[in-house]
């Protein structure tokens, strides 16, 4: 090993000395490399557009699955009301016969209440049905908090009872 190996670094040792002819590279621009910074900029503003427009596609494409699956809840609601209108009106029969006729006609009553309700649901289109609840919700939040709990309630022992029955 040299004398000179472990000496430190200088600025001499990194600078080409003059007499070796050294060129340095020529700038982008003079190089004949073409950049036309306007053009990038161009095609930058062309992929957000593609991007917004494709967004904006699946956007469209989502807000109308869910209408769609919302109007067809909308009509099994429906039905489901009238199936229960049903079965309770045909329950009152029997209300009158073990009870009496005044607990039989409250049944016919609530028949008639499900029956509007139905006939309600099926006449409004799904906006005006979320404006009802909304403006429900705004008046009475006390008993839409109550409302809700029993529904989950109701749908958690419904799921349960399910799973129950797939074990057994």
């Amino acid at each position: 090993m040299s004398d000179t190996d472990a000496l430190p670094m200088t600025d001499g040792d990194i600078t080409p000395p003059a007499t070796t002819g050294f060129t340095p590279a020529a700038p982008l621009k003079d190089s004949g490399v073409e950049f036309d910074p306007a053009g990038a900029q161009s095609r930058t503003d062309q992929a957000k557009q593609t991007i917004k427009d494709q967004a904006g596609k699946i956007g469209g494409q989502a807000s109308d699955r869910i209408r769609t699956l919302a109007d067809s809840g909308k009509e099994k609601a429906g039905g489901a009301l009238d199936q229960l209108s049903q079965m309770i009106g045909d329950a009152a029969g029997q209300v009158d016969e073990k009870l009496g006729a005044q607990y039989g006609d409250y049944a016919r009553q609530a028949a008639g209440a499900v029956s509007r309700l139905s006939d309600q649901v099926k006449g409004k289109d799904v906006d005006d049905l979320l404006e009802d609840v909304r403006g429900f919700v705004r008046q009475s939040p006390g008993i839409a908090i109550g409302v809700a709990a029993a529904l989950g309630f109701a749908a958690a022992r419904l799921i349960q009872s399910g799973i129950d029955d797939q074990r057994a």
